[in-house]
């Protein structure tokens, strides 16, 4: 299993959300991509992207103030 990291914090929605289909198009079934972002639409736009594929949020924690990381299996 490959761990990928994306990091897009500073990137305003929909940039996350782009960024991270694109990474995830790379991954092979089983690899989870770990996404780090502080773009409030976000928080809901990835769990939703993510659930419409059929892809699993393994985890999804604040790490800041404004800032999130989500993990996705693919």
């Amino acid at each position: 299993m490959v761990v990928k990291k994306l990091d897009v914090v500073t990137q305003v929605c929909p940039f996350p959300l782009i960024e991270a289909k694109a990474a995830m198009a790379e991954l092979a079934s089983g690899d989870q991509l770990v996404i780090e972002f502080d773009c409030t639409q976000a928080t809901e736009a990835i769990p939703q992207w993510a659930a419409e594929e059929g892809f699993t949020v393994t985890d999804y924690q604040q790490s800041g103030d404004a800032a999130w990381t989500i993990t996705v299996q693919k």
